[in-house]
């Protein structure tokens, strides 16, 4: 930790001379809390060293990006994410002073010297280098070797179902700010673990206690009741687990002795953490007699079709999904264009990782809200996730029974279109950018135009380009320019046309 932290100091340290020796004097500023993370862009400087040549001086203003090849990308093509974020001192906004952002995506961007001069865009911008993403902290960091049971958590109200999962609210009763409050709650006898009842909550404790995790309790059908074929059938869950998390009694030697089994995805501050990974045997969980009884053991459930055990995921508790924040809020302009970039931020991270989400959209995207109300948004639910240390991004389509991924409605063209044969192969390296394109409809308050039905429904199989429905003319030009760039029905042109230069 103290060597990450010197690191992460001289870094900072860094960042300043270079901004002392080329940027114009003034106050600069990050976004949201002190202690969240912003929205990336550490990786300028690495950016404006890649787009320019040997023995070119280094440009601090951000020009629009042309199409050029780059060895180093780690995209199939040769592409990547690239990401710059720019801010500018002006009036406070709702997340503090006026962001400005820059960033491309696609086949390795460079620089033009020539600006476009479009709705009233500066003339110049005064890119600067903010705090590199932080990770958010570990509830269960200094309680490394529990939480491994299910008996150990006080488990709350349901937050959500899926179609394989159950979420609910969760905390530890020896986390610091519940020491005192789960000795004056009465739970329900003979559970296990031990629950809350809803009705008796605040008759019973004067505080109720902060639920700051959330278990998610998977559906067991067909995996069996060992722990060993339960991590090995669900082992896309794991993806996003740390080994702290799998440090368990089954987890770290059952899911790391298989090989050729899931990648292991690097922390990112847009995708979820999970803290731990276990298994138990299913509990009879507030509403499950309700929500989900076939999913139930017989022993719980005369009709149930599950089996006595399962895995359990313990991760933050989010307040909400994109999809149900964008029901109550409607963003801003500038603040749609964080969001989005912010999804763009996770995507690249994947597909850098050599995994492949393929089952992107707004409800498996989560979000977290800092002080000011600003919206954080966190990828999660890899359930369908493409993550194999062989075969990376490149799936084997060899008959119509492999499995292509989960959303049906944003399933990339070049996923859906493809024929299976011999040799065939799905390339995953541009299909949740591509879904990005289609939730950032979602994000400036128009109707996905892949959902619902009638003559605005649009089919990714058979959809042209030009029946895309236009954004409204208070989005940004170039920030219309990317979603259209991003829903090209070519994975190839997606990088060759994207210019991207967002202006808030």
């Amino acid at each position: 930790m103290a060597v990450r932290q010197a690191l992460g100091r001289g870094l900072q340290l860094g960042r300043a001379l270079l901004l002392r020796f080329t940027a114009k004097p003034g106050p600069t500023y990050g976004w949201g809390r002190p202690e969240r993370p912003g929205p990336a862009a550490g990786w300028a400087a690495e950016s404006a060293r890649a787009s320019r040549g040997p023995g070119r001086a280094a440009q601090v203003g951000l020009g629009l990006p042309a199409a050029t090849a780059s060895s180093a990308s780690q995209w199939p093509a040769g592409a990547r994410l690239q990401r710059q974020f720019v801010v500018r001192a002006g009036q406070r906004g709702p997340c503090g002073r006026a962001v400005f952002l820059a960033f491309g995506l696609g086949l390795g961007l460079s620089r033009r010297s020539k600006r476009r001069q479009a709705g009233g865009l500066p003339s110049e911008i005064q890119a600067i280098f903010t705090q590199k993403n932080k990770l958010l902290p570990d509830p269960l960091d200094t309680r490394r070797w529990q939480g491994f049971r299910l008996e150990e958590y006080l488990i709350g109200q349901s937050i959500g179902k899926g179609c394989s999962a159950a979420v609910y609210e969760a905390t530890m009763p020896v986390l610091p700010q519940n020491l005192e409050v789960v000795k004056s709650i009465r739970l329900l006898p003979g559970s296990s673990p031990e629950i809350i009842p809803r009705g008796e909550e605040e008759e019973q404790a004067p505080r109720a206690p902060t639920f700051p995790l959330a278990i998610k309790m998977m559906w067991n059908i067909s995996a069996g009741s060992s722990s060993e074929a339960i991590f090995s059938t669900m082992s896309q869950e794991l993806v996003p687990a740390s080994r702290v998390a799998l440090a368990g009694e089954y987890g770290a030697v059952i899911h790391r002795k298989s090989k050729g089994g899931p990648k292991q995805l690097a922390p990112h501050p847009n995708i979820i953490r999970v803290f731990r990974a276990f298994t138990s045997s299913v509990p009879l969980l507030p509403g499950a007699l309700i929500d989900y009884p076939d999913v139930l053991p017989p022993r719980l459930h005369p009709g149930g079709l599950g089996h006595g055990r399962t895995l359990f995921l313990v991760m933050k508790n989010y307040p909400c999904t994109l999809r149900q924040y964008l029901c109550e809020n409607t963003p801003s302009p500038r603040l749609a264009t964080v969001m989005t970039l912010q999804l763009l931020e996770g995507v690249d991270h994947l597909v850098q990782q050599g995994i492949a989400h393929r089952d992107l959209k707004s409800d498996n995207i989560l979000v977290d809200l800092d002080a000011d109300g600003c919206p954080w948004l966190v990828i999660t639910d890899f359930g369908c996730c493409l993550a194999d240390e062989h075969i990376g991004l490149q799936l084997p389509f060899t008959s119509w029974y492999v499995d292509r991924g989960g959303n049906g409605c944003l399933m990339a063209p070049e996923v859906c279109t493809a024929c299976p044969g011999p040799r065939a192969v799905i390339d995953y390296s541009k299909a949740d950018a591509w879904a990005v394109g289609a939730i950032t409809y979602e994000i400036f308050g128009l109707p996905n135009p892949f959902y619902g039905q009638g003559r605005a429904h649009l089919e990714s199989r058979s959809y042209q380009e030009a029946q895309l429905p236009a954004l409204p003319e208070s989005v940004p030009l170039d920030v219309r320019q990317l979603v259209r760039s991003l829903l090209q029905r070519e994975a190839s042109k997606t990088s060759e046309k994207l210019v991207a230069k967002l202006v808030c």
